[in-house]
């Protein structure tokens, strides 16, 4: 992160969650960390309509913008938006850290979902096969 760039606490951007006034945070550690961007002139020309951004005003919104799976061109438009980095103070570090954990333990419990499923279809295929 460079030091030139305005560090911006969520505070600050949960003020800035309507139309006439719109930010978000988007990114992670993985895409070079959390960045504050302005997309409030760019509502009406979001393809997906500015409904889906005024969801998300003021908050972190990199899950969502993540999930959809948006484009080098969508991210280079973004870039454009920048306003500044989240401010990253112990607070917003520990809600992250528990962000971070909440959705690996929901990914986990999809997973042992699977595996409960595969161990009975397996079972039900075993007992159809003893009985044929």
């Amino acid at each position: 992160m460079m030091s030139s760039e305005r560090q911006i606490t969520m505070e600050e951007v949960a003020k800035h969650n309507k139309q006439d006034d719109c930010w978000l945070v988007i990114g992670n550690d993985k895409t070079g960390g959390p960045k504050v961007y302005d997309v409030t002139k760019y509502l009406d020309d979001h393809p997906g309509g500015a409904e889906v951004l005024l969801d998300v005003a003021g908050q972190d919104a990199d899950e969502f913008f993540e999930d959809i799976g948006h484009s080098k061109d969508a991210r280079d438009e973004l870039a454009n938006h920048l306003v500044g980095v989240l401010k990253l103070d112990e607070a917003e570090i520990q809600r992250r850290a528990e962000a971070a954990k909440a959705a690996a333990e929901k990914g986990a419990g999809g997973m042992n979902l699977v595996v409960v499923l595969v161990a009975i279809l397996a079972i039900v295929a075993a007992y159809y096969k003893t009985q044929m």
